[in-house]
């Protein structure tokens, strides 16, 4: 029983302190990668913790000792690192205003380009007549209803045509008929006038013999 006792506790013991080796060794390698004039800020603010030393004073409050050189160094550091992140934060914001203007070209381009369309869309819709646009349907109604007032009047011109044709045919009718009938008129009274005379030129024959 006392050497299963012995054993465990020199276990614990190897143990324990294998543990502590293993912390010191991580502690130092930890230390050993923390530098003040490489990698990050933060590992930099690391640095100068680690390696600062402590102080507590007569009331027993504990205080870090840095060195001032450190200190410097440190604000260098985080001087060019803000200047760096303004620098990133100036061209950020010189891309970004860039591509403001871009994009309020591009939508002034795209105002233009949809007027432009809008305004091609109404033409082709549209018909100009004496320098007037009009919409495709009321330039086809007024068409259609020119084409319709001039088919009434060219039927009105062939009735009235046909109607004067008409007319001027019954006329021609009426004047040859009249013609015909001045000219057995005319005949007529030409053979009453060979006949008076006829009878004229006997009675004074007749007058003549009775005289002898």
């Amino acid at each position: 029983m006392s050497n299963h006792k012995f054993i465990i506790t020199l276990l614990a013991i190897v143990f324990f302190s294998l543990n502590i080796q293993a912390q010191n060794t991580a502690n130092k390698t930890q230390n050993e990668e923390l530098s003040l004039d490489r990698g990050t800020i933060d590992s930099q603010f690391e640095y100068v913790i680690t390696k600062s030393s402590n102080w507590n004073d007569e009331r027993r409050q504990p205080y870090e000792v840095i060195k001032r050189n450190w200190i410097l160094t440190l604000k260098s550091h985080v001087l060019d690192s803000l200047k760096a992140v303004h620098k990133n934060l100036n061209d950020t914001q010189s891309i970004v205003n860039k591509q403001a203007e871009e994009i309020t070209l591009l939508k002034t381009n795209l105002s233009n380009t949809q007027g432009t369309l809008n305004k091609t869309n109404i033409e082709k819709d549209s018909m100009s007549l004496f320098g007037i646009q009009m919409s495709k349907s009321g330039y086809n109604s007024l068409m259609w209803s020119i084409i319709g007032c001039l088919l009434v009047f060219l039927l009105f011109f062939i009735y009235k045509f046909k109607d004067s044709n008409t007319i001027t045919k019954q006329a021609k009718i009426t004047l040859a008929e009249t013609e015909e009938q001045f000219e057995e008129h005319r005949r007529v009274a030409l053979e009453r006038e060979q006949k008076v005379r006829r009878q004229l030129q006997d009675e004074i024959n007749k007058h003549k013999s009775n005289a002898k």
